[in-house]
């Protein structure tokens, strides 16, 4: 049996690759170049927004070098989640570029697909009153109210959508929001390899070479042949080691044996690693267990308001000494101040627990000086920066017990003090929707190129 070959070229589109990995990458005669574009993990403004996670620049960039390799070798592109989020404002917005970079290397014609991954509000209202909806990790149960108050929301497509979109002969498919293994295993499941080491596979190399050493936004191959698969890294400059896969098999969970999609999970309690080579690693064990039920994962935000923001710096040692209580009056007094609007003022303290506030296990700190952020939510922009310019005002000239110096608290390295960030969004729906099929919600769109 031949192996089934996937090249993924970066951990994120747009992050960056080596052109000497690419190259060589391809010398291994790939079957795809696969690769993951989007997450949660920047938090809900991309999808609130509908703005694109990277660059124009870099996307045009990246996209040119694997539509020239892909076409080349005369084998499919994949893009998952495109533009950070994989909404309909980002799915069009690669797909725009893709014809354009055609046009640019006066490409030979190919077919092009995209898939939609954006709920409609109605479909999940109706969801909702048919107790087909259920938290996942929001901590908060999911009404039409927030439906409705929601820019986006788009749910996480597994396998089989990209798969429809290969079989029907697309050569470059720009995917919406889509789980991040899929997006990698959907042509090596094409193509009848094993499900869960397709899975277990994608869930590997949907972060490129972070499961080298060493790690690096960079290409990463995955061999999936029979039972197993191997992965190597695309530059000679890093090895896949044991520790490097195994340790990346565990990223990013909750429970490190079990690997969930849409209407079914990955086992991995028998998952072995073997060192196949002084830079290669063979990975065996994984198995796909089918479920009875399908449930998309669903992904929403909501504009809460605009934030402004004020960056200082804090080096008086009797300052640092009762920062908390500063703090804690300087934000009841801006509240007060700003009636009858309401704010929403949050201070981020670095060199204290600005990383992990309440959960900094050391409590005890000997920082000479601190970074401080001082952010402010409001319903108007005007209000946030109104707000934020009193507390920054204020801090600066405050007075506090022990206080040697008669001003100046704060060094600011920015002249205005204030940054208006814009809208700020939070997530609205971070739940459960339990579908008919896999491919119901996530209509594909063709076009000759």
């Amino acid at each position: 049996m031949t192996a089934i070959t996937v090249l993924a070229p970066t951990g994120t589109l747009g992050y960056g690759f080596g052109a000497d990995a690419l190259k060589r990458g391809m010398d291994f005669k790939p079957g795809v170049i696969a690769v993951d574009a989007g997450s949660t993990d920047p938090g809900p403004h991309y999808l609130g927004s509908g703005e694109v996670l990277v660059s124009r620049f870099s996307y045009k960039k990246e996209l040119t070098e694997l539509m020239a390799a892909s076409r080349a070798a005369g084998i499919p592109l994949v893009v998952g989640s495109a533009g950070g989020s994989g909404s309909r404002p980002h799915v069009d917005f690669l797909v725009e570029i893709v014809r354009e970079v055609a046009r640019d290397l006066r490409l030979n014609r190919f077919k092009l697909a995209w898939i939609y991954a954006d709920i409609e509000p109605a479909r999940i209202k109706k969801a909702i009153a048919a107790g087909e909806v259920k938290d996942f990790e929001a901590g908060f149960a999911l009404t039409a109210d927030l439906v409705d108050s929601s820019t986006h929301i788009v749910a996480q497509m597994g396998f089989e959508p990209i798969i429809k979109a290969l079989q029907s002969g697309a050569d470059v498919v720009i995917a919406g929001r889509a789980c991040d293994d899929a997006a990698i295993a959907a042509y090596p499941i094409m193509q009848g390899g094993h499900k869960g080491l397709a899975m277990h596979m994608g869930k590997i190399l949907e972060c490129g070479a972070f499961s080298a050493v060493p790690f690096a936004m960079d290409v990463m191959m995955g061999f999936l042949k029979g039972d197993a698969f191997e992965l190597e890294p695309g530059s000679i400059g890093r090895r896949a080691s044991l520790t490097s896969v195994a340790a990346h098999t565990l990223y990013e969970r909750e429970n490190p044996f079990d690997q969930h999609g849409p209407g079914y999970r990955v086992d991995l309690n028998d998952c072995r690693f073997e060192q196949a080579g002084e830079r290669r690693v063979r990975v065996s064990g994984a198995k796909f267990i089918p479920e009875s039920e399908c449930w998309i994962k669903l992904e929403g935000a909501r504009r809460m308001g605009f934030r402004s923001i004020c960056v200082a710096g804090v080096r008086c040692p009797t300052m640092i000494t009762r920062i908390d209580e500063i703090l804690a009056a300087a934000k009841e007094e801006a509240v007060r101040y700003m009636k009858p609007h309401d704010v929403q003022v949050t201070f981020h303290v670095y060199g204290k627990d600005g990383v992990m506030r309440a959960l900094e296990p050391q409590k005890k700190i000997a920082s000479h000086e601190l970074g401080l952020i001082i952010e402010v939510v409001a319903s108007e922009m005007d209000l946030a920066h109104a707000a934020c310019h009193h507390i920054s005002g204020g801090l600066l000239h405050t007075h506090y017990k022990g206080q040697l110096n008669t001003s100046g608290n704060l060094a600011f390295p920015y002249s205005p003090s204030e940054l208006d960030a814009g809208p700020a969004y939070a997530f609205s729906a971070y739940h459960l929707m339990k579908v008919r099929d896999p491919y119901e919600a996530f209509p594909i769109h063709y076009e000759d190129v």
